[in-house]
C-alpha cells in the first residue's frame, strides 16, 4: 500500500490516524512539527502527506510554500485543521494540497479523502519544465530546417505543453477541473488498453477495485465491457 506522511503536534491525533491508516495496509510515518516533517521528507518521497495547519513552530501552510519553493511538492497533501477558515483552505489548495479535512475528522471522511488524494496524479514542476524544454526544442528544429520562404507561427510553450503533455488540457482552469480532465483520460486510457477488465485495471492503475470502481462512478466513465456491433 502507500507510505503516509502524518503530520500534527497532538500526539492523540497521529497516534488515532497511525492506528486507522496502519489497518489499511499503509506504513505511516509521524512528526510532530514541521522540522520533524522537513527531515522526513528529505529522507524519502511519501506517497501522501496529512499536514495540519496549526503547528507551533512553523505552521502548515508555510510548510506546504516551503516544498513547493523547492522543488518538493511532488506528493499529494492533505491540509488538516479544526479552526482554520474558508480562506486558510482556499490558499492551501491554490498553493498545491489536494485537499482539506477538518477536524474532528470520522473515519469515513479520513479513508475516502485518503484514497482520493492516492488516486490523483501529481504533475510536478520538473514535469511541466521538461516539456517546456522538449517544446522548445521542437520549434528550434522546425525553424532550422526551413530554408526558404516565411517562418510560420510557432505556438505558444503552454499551447504545445497541452497537447503533447496533458493531452490537451487546459492549464487556464482550476486545479481541481484539471486534474478530474487527467484522471478521466489516464482510466479511459487504461480502461481501453486492458479491454475494461477491472482486475487488469486494478492491478496497472495500484487501486483496489471498490477504489476504483468509486473513482469511475467519480469521473462518470462507464467501466462496463463495450460489446462489438454486429456486422
Amino acid at each position: 500500500m502507500a507510505r503516509i506522511l502524518v503530520v500534527d503536534d497532538e500526539i492523540g491525533i497521529r497516534e488515532l490516524l497511525s492506528e486507522i491508516l496502519y489497518d489499511e495496509g499503509h506504513t505511516i510515518e509521524l512528526a510532530e512539527n514541521a522540522a520533524q516533517a522537513r527531515a522526513s521528507r528529505l529522507r524519502a518521497r511519501p506517497d501522501l502527506v496529512l499536514l495540519d495547519i496549526w503547528m507551533p513552530d512553523t505552521d502548515g501552510v508555510s510548510l506546504l510554500k516551503e516544498w513547493g519553493s523547492q522543488g518538493l511538492l511532488d506528493m499529494p497533501v492533505i491540509m488538516m485543521s479544526g479552526h482554520a477558515t474558508v480562506d486558510t483552505a482556499v490558499e492551501a489548495t491554490r498553493i498545491g494540497a489536494v485537499d482539506f479535512l477538518e477536524k474532528p475528522i470520522t473515519l469515513q471522511k479520513l479513508l475516502k479523502t485518503v484514497a482520493a488524494g492516492l488516486a490523483r496524479p501529481v504533475v510536478t514542476p520538473a514535469i511541466v519544465a521538461a516539456a517546456r524544454m522538449q517544446s522548445s526544442e521542437r520549434r528550434t528544429d522546425q525553424a532550422q530546417s526551413l530554408t526558404t520562404g516565411p517562418v510560420p507561427e510557432m505556438a505558444e510553450p503552454v499551447a504545445d505543453l497541452n497537447h503533447s503533455l496533458l493531452g490537451g488540457i487546459s492549464l487556464d482552469q482550476p486545479l481541481r477541473d484539471a486534474r478530474d480532465e487527467f484522471e478521466r483520460i489516464y482510466f479511459e486510457y487504461h480502461l481501453g488498453r486492458e479491454n475494461h477488465s477491472m482486475t487488469r485495471v486494478s492491478e496497472r492503475t495500484g487501486l483496489e477495485r471498490t477504489h476504483l470502481y468509486r473513482k469511475l462512478k467519480q469521473l462518470g466513465i462507464d467501466s462496463s465491457r463495450k460489446k462489438s456491433a454486429a456486422v
